[in-house]
């Protein structure tokens, strides 16, 4: 994730409260998530915008190139008062629990949302990791998962259990990864492989799995690698997401 993209999120983020409504067709096992309206709103709002200034984007200028799914963050500043009269309840500059952000800025600008929820679990176990780098020299790193992403050493880092986050989409905990950096990712294969089968969806070869849960939820896969799925169909972590990558 080179120099850690998500470093503006997890400085300074607190504990957030948890709110919103259920995705729609939501089954028993998915979890709540953001509420539809606000980001109907926020969306409606991006395309006036975008539509009056000929196609520029109400967004923050990103930063070291971040990952897809972390660079258009969207700058609510300049949709005030024009567009919006403030920014979502549930938004982080409102106190809530999502960052709003957009894809496809160059065709669709979607708006959709980061779960920052999960920023704390992160950020728990970057500091366990950097201390023992600090000490050690080294990442305490166990053994490689795919190219730059390791899993990490919990006897060396004093865990009883695999450190993990709750996933933005399904009633499952998500696995904590670590690059050679000693930087936190999450792998969300459990959550690619759970919507291919509850929307009974597929991924194209040689695209990026991760794209089944932006097709069908509000939220992005943020803080992770990139996916295939391989011969039987399961989702297979390929790696970190190159700068300048999709």
């Amino acid at each position: 994730m080179n120099n850690r993209k998500k470093a503006g999120f997890l400085c300074f983020i607190p504990l957030l409260l948890l709110g919103g409504c259920f995705y729609p067709n939501s089954g028993a096992e998915e979890r709540q998530g953001p509420d539809e309206s606000q980001i109907a709103a926020v969306q409606q709002a991006v395309d006036q915008y975008r539509e009056d200034e000929i196609n520029l984007l109400p967004i923050r200028t990103p930063e070291n190139n971040p990952p897809l799914y972390e660079r258009y963050v969207i700058d609510f500043r300049q949709l005030m008062p024009r567009y919006m009269q403030e920014p979502p309840a549930n938004s982080f500059e409102s106190g809530g629990s999502y960052q709003y952000m957009i894809i496809d800025p160059e065709e669709e600008a979607e708006v959709k949302v980061i779960d920052l929820r999960m920023t704390r679990e992160i950020r728990e176990f970057e500091q366990r990791v950097s201390a023992y780098i600090a000490e050690n020299e080294f990442a305490p790193i166990k053994e490689s998962v795919a190219p730059g992403i390791f899993e990490a050493d919990l006897e060396k880092l004093e865990y009883e259990e695999r450190p993990t986050v709750a996933s933005p989409y399904f009633n499952t905990s998500l696995p904590l990864l670590i690059n050679a950096d000693g930087e936190a990712l999450v792998d969300y294969s459990i959550d690619i492989n759970r919507a291919l089968q509850v929307h009974d969806a597929s991924v194209d070869e040689g695209e990026d799995a991760r794209t089944v849960l932006v097709e069908h939820y509000p939220v992005v896969p943020a803080f992770s690698g990139t996916y295939e799925l391989d011969e039987n169909g399961e989702p297979v972590l390929t790696g970190e997401e190159e700068p300048g990558q999709l």
